[in-house]
């Protein structure tokens, strides 16, 4: 008894392997089916999570926006508070000195000056521009006409020498009449809220951006677009606009304006806009990757266990199941105490089917055996029976006085022996149901020949048999064949003078041809001769499927052929007769 080791991994036939119903497929397809709804569950609550935190952060941009813009706001209204309290001392000895004390004091004040009601510098806190066209400016107007703060992003005249806003507020003389104006230019970049100001979204930008939608000022540049072509409707509508766009990486971004002074300075702000696959990597625990890697997680694992604890146990018994197939009974599954109980089961229940076969296979082999003694004993019998009857027919032939009856006994005991022969092949060879006729026609025409040696002249034989293994009923016709053949050529040819024999038998792919000539002299009637022998013959012929000829040969005399099919071709016509009979049908 012998055992196979254990598998350590699973041996799928090629078959199997492709198939969608093995075990692997089948429960990892399950798995997958129940957990989808956890995996569709955990999709739409990121997604709900991620269009939350969206929403959040347009929102708090927006927010951030308005807060910047009252930032800046607060600044500018500082600065009116404060040219209102310097307005009434900005003129007179020491003027200049103490506005450029106070520039210098706060950050982002780049000049304060004084400008009388024509339009011209009467105190300055540093250079100012000339400007002949200053009291036509709006700025310089809309003071004249009473506003007591102007804003301006385009005074007529660059103050500064980096982008500023100039804001002015209306000096007044004791009557309350216009007497000029009191100017402070501020820098774009302090009214510039600070990205690091924690009150922004993360990864945000900031730019400045005047009443034309032109950036002034941004801390990066490419993170920045064209504006919107009604953001300045949307912004005086609701105070802040908000809406989403591309940046030049092609990022997608989400952007927010508010107003820093009037309608003149805008503050925008620019915060990347994740999508949902960057979300779920921000994310993880309560993204998309989470729901994901448990999915993966637990198909991975049901694979593996199936793999460890079915597949290869399977593909085990796979094996010895071909080994039984193969007829090696002895094999044994020896790693079965390993196997889970249900598979330990099915390996105990082909050792059982194992055994079952050996035993069956056993006693079939004693009934073949027994079958194969009895056929053997009927055919020794049956050639028995065949020898008696020559026999008593042989000494019936002595008694007699005819020659022509005793020439029909001849003929009659020399065919009884040739069925006598067949027997004894039969129950002599290996195979009851196959003889091989070679031997079998080298003796067949050795009894034949030597029967006739005794009575007359010697005749010399010449034997060319291809091998050929043929049955008892093919084998019968063609020894009748020969047997009439053969006599027949002693009869005619060699009485009285002997002479060759030739037996020749040739296979011809899928036609057998078997050919008895002899040398004598054959006279034109001989081809026309009709008797019992040559009825036999062509009997013998239609029994065998083929068909029968005399004709003379080279040496002078007679060649009496049979042509059939060899055993493998004639097998092989009523299959092909039963296809064309369904073609037709």
């Amino acid at each position: 008894m012998t055992g196979l080791p254990a598998s350590t991994g699973s041996h799928p036939t090629a078959r199997n392997g492709g198939s969608l119903s093995t075990i692997r497929v089948r429960l990892t397809a399950a798995l997958a089916a129940a957990l989808l709804p956890v995996l569709i569950l955990g999709i739409i609550q990121s997604a709900i999570a991620f269009n939350r935190e969206r929403v959040t952060l347009r929102q708090n941009l927006g927010f951030a926006a308005e807060r910047s813009a009252a930032t800046a706001r607060t600044r500018m209204e500082g600065a009116d508070i404060l040219l209102q309290t310097l307005a009434p001392g900005s003129v007179g000895f020491q003027c200049a000195q103490r506005l450029a004390q106070v520039a210098h004091g706060i950050p982002g004040y780049t000049n304060l000056i004084r400008f009388d009601r024509l339009g011209r510098v009467a105190c300055a806190a540093g250079d100012v521009p000339q400007d002949p066209q200053r009291t036509q400016r709006p700025w310089f107007e809309r003071l004249q006409r009473g506003d007591k703060l102007v804003i301006s992003r385009d005074p007529g005249s660059a103050y500064a020498a980096e982008p500023s806003v100039l804001a002015a507020v209306r000096a007044n003389g004791p009557d309350g009449g216009f007497e000029g104006a009191f100017a402070a230019v501020i820098t774009l970049a302090s009214l510039r809220p600070s990205v690091s100001d924690p009150t922004l979204p993360a990864h945000s930008d900031v730019a400045l951006a005047d009443a034309a939608g032109h950036y002034i000022s941004e801390t990066d540049p490419d993170a920045f677009r064209t504006l919107p072509l009604n953001w300045r409707e949307q912004v005086r509508r609701n105070g802040a606009h908000v809406w989403y766009g591309q940046d030049a990486h092609g990022q997608r971004r989400v952007y927010s304006a508010a107003p820093v002074a009037g309608d003149e300075v805008y503050v925008v702000l620019s915060a990347l806009s994740p999508g949902i696959l960057s979300w779920a990597w921000l994310n993880p625990l309560s993204g998309i990757a989470f729901p994901l890697l448990s999915f993966g997680l637990a198909l991975a694992t049901v694979i593996a266990v199936t793999d460890r604890i079915v597949i290869r146990w399977i593909a085990y018994l796979q094996r010895i199941a071909s080994l039984y197939a193969r007829g090696r009974l002895s094999v044994r599954a020896v790693q079965a105490e390993q196997m889970p109980r249900e598979i330990r089961e099915l390996a105990e229940t082909l050792e059982d089917m194992a055994d079952a076969i050996v035993g069956r296979d056993a006693s079939l082999r004693d009934s073949l055996a027994q079958k194969d003694s009895l056929m053997r004993e009927i055919h020794h019998r049956v050639k028995n029976n065949l020898q008696v009857i020559s026999s008593l027919l042989n000494m019936q032939q002595r008694a007699l006085t005819d020659p022509a009856a005793r020439a029909a006994m001849s003929d009659t005991r020399q065919r009884i022996t040739a069925l006598a022969l067949i027997y004894r092949a039969l129950y002599q060879g290996p195979d009851l149901k196959r003889v091989d006729l070679r031997p079998f026609l080298e003796e067949l025409t050795a009894q034949l020949v030597a029967g006739e040696m005794l009575h007359g002249p010697q005749v010399r034989t010449d034997l060319q048999v291809d091998a050929l293994v043929i049955d008892p009923d093919r084998l019968a016709p063609l020894a009748l064949f020969a047997v009439e053949a053969i006599t027949n050529a002693q009869k005619h040819a060699f009485a009285g003078r002997g002479g060759v024999l030739t037996l020749a038998f040739r296979v011809n792919g899928e036609e057998a041809e078997l050919e008895i000539s002899d040398d004598g002299s054959a006279g034109e009637d001989s081809l026309a001769r009709s008797g019992v022998g040559r009825t036999l013959m062509t009997a013998f012929a239609r029994q065998l499927r083929g068909r029968a000829e005399v004709v003379r040969n080279p040496q002078g005399g007679i060649t009496a052929r049979l042509l059939f099919p060899t055993p493998a071709a004639d097998a092989q016509e009523p299959t092909a007769a039963k296809e064309g009979n369904q073609a037709a049908a």
